[in-house]
């Protein structure tokens, strides 16, 4: 019975914020147009589970993986579609599949689609992502290719979805903070417990902002929500289909808000993990806490977003620090690790054959100017939480940063990592199949240079006034 009254509190306190989102009151112009599309993706073969470099057959499902599709249209026919998918890394061979696929059918250009993936461990493997990772075999290789084949077409139809359900909305934007994610370079898993034991601080650099757009229709009913969070959703290690914490929070507000499609993107996180980890019980209140997070942004009044809609894309090229040569291959090849093994093996071969290696890699930097309010920025692989705190000082508080966009490349540390060396800015190139072990020092300049390009473009193109917002 002592029970009854904080059940009730809570499902006052649900249907509170079902109510204040769904409410159209202070809505702004509907000078938009949006549309949502959704497939789900979980694997019907058994396909290897992606992460942690080890055979991991799937032993069933929690949830279902999904694709999900936001498309907005400016008032001048202006476009964007962002697909963000529960998958681990998409390669870039599959983004660029995905990209002529979407650009011959609807007409897209490459600044105008965005695809981000949460990085989750508990999705399938994928085609040409981490190549030297997983000890596949030809049975696991083949059906690594027909998911990827099918996913792709998943992503594509979502994608059609979409723009074919655009209808005038409204946009409102709004942040809130969420604090399970540690540095986890600066503290070991028992570090954290032993500080949360005490009620010490914890050490490092973190960001725990959780930006959310809302989408509702012209009657202010919710449409969607896109959030993000910058942190590893590594909670899991087990065999079972699952979208790790980001999962949990999307199943949340899609029961708490019904009719609405939540969408997850992940931040720069390539340093920041769930501590602790790897019980079912921590994912699932890892994933309410940051619902939670999200709730408490939408119960409160929200910006609106003007219309306007400028986009930019440019790949920049990260050169290598040093090519591996025959001699240093040699012993890694007969060495212990299986992973780097197979790895040295392979760069052995292309040697063998005469293969000129690139020097360099081509990197994806993005940018959105939405509005005069919004400025979203997507960037490869995974890039540690320097660059969002870097970019949200330059370009100012309407500034959001998606870190896991379009294709994995490899970590990407800022100059501070660098130096500092360790798993993210030390000698991992060759876990990620590049000639190399480490990208060149001037990573973070070239990064920064190409993102600070893109996001000048998009703001030109946007019409975006200066004054009205950094």
């Amino acid at each position: 019975m002592r029970m009854l009254p904080y059940i009730a509190l809570s499902l006052m306190a649900v249907a509170l914020v079902s109510a204040t989102f769904a409410a159209g009151a202070d809505a702004p112009d509907i000078n938009w147009q949006a549309g949502i599309g959704r497939r789900v993706i979980t694997p019907q073969t058994p396909v290897w589970l992606a992460g942690y470099g080890s055979k991991r057959a799937p032993d069933g499902k929690i949830h279902d993986l999904w694709v999900k599709v936001l498309a907005l249209r400016a008032a001048d026919g202006k476009t964007v579609v962002m697909a963000t998918t529960d998958h681990m890394g998409m390669s870039k061979t599959i983004y660029e599949s995905v990209f002529a696929k979407v650009n011959q059918r609807f007409a897209l250009d490459r600044s105008e689609f965005m695809l981000a993936f949460s990085h989750n461990h508990c999705g399938p493997v994928l085609k040409d992502d981490l190549v030297d990772y997983y000890p596949l075999d030809d049975e696991q290789r083949r059906l690594v290719a027909e998911y990827s084949d099918w996913m792709e077409g998943q992503v594509v139809e979502a994608v059609g979805e979409a723009l074919g359900n655009l209808q005038p909305a409204q946009l409102l934007k709004g942040e809130g903070k969420c604090t399970f994610a540690v540095n986890r370079r600066e503290n070991t898993e028992p570090d954290v417990d032993k500080a949360l034991a005490e009620g010490t601080p914890l050490k490092g650099v973190v960001d725990h902002y959780v930006p959310v757009l809302a989408i509702k229709d012209k009657g202010g009913k919710p449409l969607g929500v896109l959030f993000g969070y910058p942190c590893h959703p590594t909670t899991l290690a087990f065999n079972t289909w699952c979208g790790d914490y980001p999962g949990f929070a999307q199943v949340n507000l899609e029961a708490s808000h019904p009719g609405t499609t939540a969408m997850f993107f992940n931040a720069c996180g390539g340093d920041q993990n769930p501590i602790p980890r790897r019980t079912l019980e921590q994912c699932e209140r890892y994933g309410k806490m940051l619902s939670d997070a999200v709730d408490e942004v939408l119960a409160k009044p929200m910006q609106p977003v003007s219309v306007g809609l400028g986009t930019a894309f440019e790949s920049v090229d990260l050169p290598f620090d040093e090519l591996v040569t025959r001699e240093k291959l040699l012993p890694i090849a007969n060495g212990s690790s299986e992973l780097h093994a197979r790895w040295a093996k392979r760069m052995l071969k292309k040697i063998d054959e005469g293969v000129k290696f690139p020097t360099s890699y081509p990197y994806p930097a993005q940018a959105w100017q939405i509005g005069n309010e919004l400025l979203l920025v997507g960037i490869g692989g995974e890039a540690v939480v320097d660059y969002s705190l870097r970019f949200k000082r330059e370009f100012g508080p309407t500034t959001w940063v998606c870190g896991y966009s379009n294709y994995m490349a490899a970590y990407i540390p800022s100059r501070r990592v660098w130096e500092e060396g360790g798993y993210e800015g030390g000698p991992h190139l060759d876990e990620y199949g590049h000639p190399a072990w480490r990208w060149a020092g001037d990573v973070e300049d070239r990064v920064a240079g190409a993102v600070h390009r893109v996001v000048q473009a998009a703001k030109e193109k946007s019409g975006h006034r200066k004054g009205d917002a950094k």
